[in-house]
């Protein structure tokens, strides 16, 4: 018998002059235009995030190595490069405790209790975001943009209104961190170049959801409206440095060409139906828990091999495809089917509803600053206008003021009463105050009320009780001067004591209101 040394390990045994380091360094590099970009545009806290999310991941590789005596797959690249994808997969205002309890379930969980790299059956990066969006959704659905909350522009294009495709190219129209397109495609496409991921992978995946949303979008093949869905919610990043996982992705080319059109249409079908705008992470792991099925169907026959003859010519037995799919992947498969036809089910049915509810509860606010209006009225020209402000500062002269919806207030007879004006300030000093401000047809504030302060108890909070804020109603001015103490004139507000930036947002948040009554309101260049 030969004295040859036998090599024994999982599959594919491809053997290639690249190491798997090598391959994963190369990855990360081509994640970095996108990193510095997210950085760059979203400031330190950014930074932060993909800094913890790192030494997160490989610090939990390298524990988990010690611990239990394994070789140092820590240092092969590849916990580096579920780090980095799992930060730029975050909102830059995600809390720090986020990445780091994301990057070690990512490792931990996913990638090294089913036997560390090549082993695992879904992303680990996509499994850690999942996991955080499941664990923490409000904290993780949090998108702010100088301090003030807003919504990622897929929501934005989801509500129907427009969207900045230029920023959202470039990275600097909001949402994740890594959200530039232009530098995901240079790191993708050199990747590519490199044959170090799949074209049948991302072009499949990019051609699956354009053909689909085109076809079931609502807007047709538009091109605007196709560009602005491939710029936003994940898909270039996913189909460039997710999909195209060695691991959890087909070997043959057939096979990664329906594994892609999989995503693609799965991605664009939760675009359109589901309950949440960006649900591209969920396609993708959906398509990796098929990958075993796909792999069982279609298998590229070496030269002169004949399985189905070889079988039958020794008498073997096929054995039932159910029986060859581990179990696990087939039970992973079903519940997550189900999960998701059951969320986006129940948000079909409820969103009307809920979104009654919520003009509702605003109603009830309004009726406080505008005692005298029995009905309010939306107006699709106004929504329409605030929307092409795409959530700019308003003006200038009112702090980081935004202008979030203005309704008609009418009486019984259906005649206009007044207005009521919903304004964000950013200048708080916990944060976002959003107010709402009744103006009367007189040109009078009829009041203010708060819907969102959480300033400091003692202190800021004092904006909040009567005797400061009866101090704006019944006036009739153009703007509020702040004044430390002593408040005389009509037009001036006495402040908090020891909450100046308080007071600052309020009369800011109040000065922008009444602003956009004169100018825009009272004007009537918002009439349909």
């Amino acid at each position: 018998m030969s004295n040859a040394v036998l090599n024994i390990s999982s599959g594919p045994h491809a053997r290639d002059r690249w190491t798997t380091r090598f391959i994963m360094l190369m990855v990360a590099a081509a994640l970095l235009p996108a990193t510095i970009v997210g950085i760059a545009v979203n400031g330190v806290h950014a930074g932060l995030i993909v800094l913890l999310s790192v030494v997160s991941a490989v610090g939990t590789e390298f524990v988990f190595d010690t611990l239990c005596h394994k070789p140092k797959t820590y240092l092969d690249g590849s916990a580096l490069v579920t780090g980095l994808l799992l930060a730029l997969s975050l909102s830059p205002s995600t809390p720090l405790y986020a990445p780091v309890i994301g990057a070690i379930f990512a490792i931990l969980i996913a990638k090294l209790c089913f036997g560390g790299l090549g082993k695992n059956f879904i992303n680990p990066a996509l499994a850690g975001r999942c996991f955080l969006l499941i664990s923490f959704g409000k904290d993780m659905t949090n998108f702010e943009i100088d301090g003030v909350s807003t919504a990622t522009p897929i929501a934005v294009l989801a509500e129907g209104h427009a969207v900045d495709i230029t920023k959202m190219f470039l990275g600097t129209g909001g949402g994740v961190i890594g959200a530039s397109i232009l530098a995901l495609l240079v790191g993708g496409l050199v990747l590519w170049a490199m044959d170090i991921i799949h074209g049948q992978i991302w072009i499949s995946v990019i051609v699956g959801f354009t053909v689909f949303m085109g076809l079931f979008g609502g807007q047709g093949f538009d091109p605007y409206f196709l560009l602005a869905h491939l710029c936003g919610g994940g898909v270039v990043m996913g189909a460039f440095f997710m999909a195209t996982d060695y691991t959890t992705s087909p070997v043959s080319r057939l096979g990664q060409t329906v594994y892609g059109v999989m995503i693609g249409v799965l991605g664009a079908l939760f675009r359109i139906y589901g309950s949440a705008a960006d649900s591209f992470s969920y396609s993708i792991i959906i398509a990796n828990l098929f990958t075993p099925l796909i792999e069982t169907y279609i298998v590229p026959k070496p030269f002169a091999y004949r399985k189905a003859a070889i079988a039958a010519q020794n008498g073997e037995e096929k054995v039932p495809l159910l029986k060859r799919i581990p179990k696990p992947v087939i039970t992973l498969a079903v519940i997550t089917l189900l999960a998701g036809v059951a969320l986006s089910g129940v948000y079909s049915a409820t969103k009307d509803i809920i979104a009654k509810q919520k003009r509702a509860e605003a109603a009830a606010s309004y009726k406080a600053v505008l005692p005298q209006a029995e009905e309010f009225v939306y107006s699709d020209a106004l929504d329409e206008l605030i929307a092409d402000m795409g959530g700019e500062i308003y003006s200038n002269g009112y702090g980081k003021s935004y202008i979030r919806e203005a309704v008609i207030g009418t009486n019984a007879s259906g005649e206009i009463v007044g207005y009521v004006v919903s304004v964000t300030n950013g200048d708080g000093y916990k944060g976002d105050i959003t107010l709402s401000v009744g103006i009367s047809l007189d040109d009078s504030v009829s009041g203010i009320s708060f819907t969102e302060i959480s300033e400091t108890p003692g202190l800021g909070m004092k904006a909040t009780e009567p005797e400061f804020m009866n101090q704006f109603s019944g006036k009739n001015v153009e703007s509020f001067v702040l004044l430390k103490s002593g408040a005389a004139a009509e037009n001036e507000i006495d402040g908090l004591s020891g909450a100046t930036f308080t007071s600052r947002a309020v009369v800011n948040g109040v000065n922008a209101g009444l602003s956009f009554y004169h100018n825009v309101l009272k004007g009537g260049t918002w009439i349909e």
